[in-house]
């Protein structure tokens, strides 16, 4: 059953139809689909497994009360992503973190890309345990661009940042993040 408004065509569609209709077997399929993923988004923003895993939780709950307003536009993965991405946030602000706000003047800054091979071959555990040294602002501008795909434009909405903040946050995190892999060499 396709939906007027629809533009993104979902493999999982049917699934999506039954948990539309209620259908508990459609949820779990769905939830099985999607679960690990969104766990290890929730994980990278919070930091925390048991805060994750009640993040998923309710992000799920809270896209089968919701999967009316799914309008099909984009995936309903990053549909989900989105859900869970807030929640996350959401607890990150309860914990009354806040994100430092930088100079406008690093409007015209612009992020070189690595090119030193040697960075590049960093193993994957001590990039994971560097990050999670990071501080919590420094972490979720990384997560979101390098993890979620998310531009400077869209994870200052998200954050309720500039544009330019986020690209000079994630420009610093990524030296921040240098450095800590560095020290545990």
């Amino acid at each position: 059953m396709s939906h007027p408004k629809q533009s993104y065509i979902n493999l999982n569609q049917e699934i999506i139809d039954g948990c539309r209709q209620g259908d508990k077997d459609s949820q779990f399929q769905l939830y099985k689909l999607y679960y690990r993923s969104m766990y290890n988004t929730s994980l990278r923003i919070v930091k925390d497994i048991a805060e994750a895993e009640d993040i998923m939780q309710e992000a799920f709950l809270t896209a089968f009360e919701k999967i009316n307003t799914y309008e099909g536009k984009v995936s309903f993965g990053s549909w989900l992503k989105r859900i869970v991405i807030n929640k996350s946030l959401d607890a990150i602000r309860k914990r009354k973190i806040k994100l430092t706000e930088l100079n406008e003047a690093t409007n015209n800054f612009t992020i070189e890309k690595e090119t030193d091979e040697s960075e590049i071959q960093f193993k994957v555990e001590s990039i994971k345990k560097a990050m999670e040294k990071l501080p919590d602002g420094y972490r979720m501008v990384l997560s979101l661009y390098l993890f979620e795909g998310y531009d400077h434009e869209e994870i200052g909405g998200i954050l309720g940042i500039s544009s330019s903040t986020s690209r000079s946050q994630f420009t610093r995190a990524k030296q921040h993040l240098l450095k800590l892999i560095k020290s545990e060499k």
